[in-house]
């Protein structure tokens, strides 16, 4: 029998690596970005979304991101 649907939001974790060498591990996108048809042009831009929130609330900005990994689950 199919499952019903729960509501909850999927993620997948990045890990990713700015121009500066600087790496951060497990940052969590919507599944549902993955399906889109900007592929990692849409996954980069979440990305750089929560960059620049998290620059305002701490006051440290981020350098451009180099490049992404996906995290392998478990």
């Amino acid at each position: 029998m199919a499952r019903k649907p729960n509501g909850k939001l999927e993620f997948v974790n990045f890990n990713v690596t700015y121009e500066d060498g600087t790496v951060t591990s497990n940052r969590r996108i919507p599944a549902p970005l993955l399906d889109s048809l900007d592929g990692e042009q849409a996954i980069i831009a979440a990305l750089e979304a929560q960059d620049a929130e998290i620059a305002e609330r701490s006051g440290r900005p981020r350098g451009a991101i180099a490049s992404i990994a996906r995290v392998k689950s478990r």
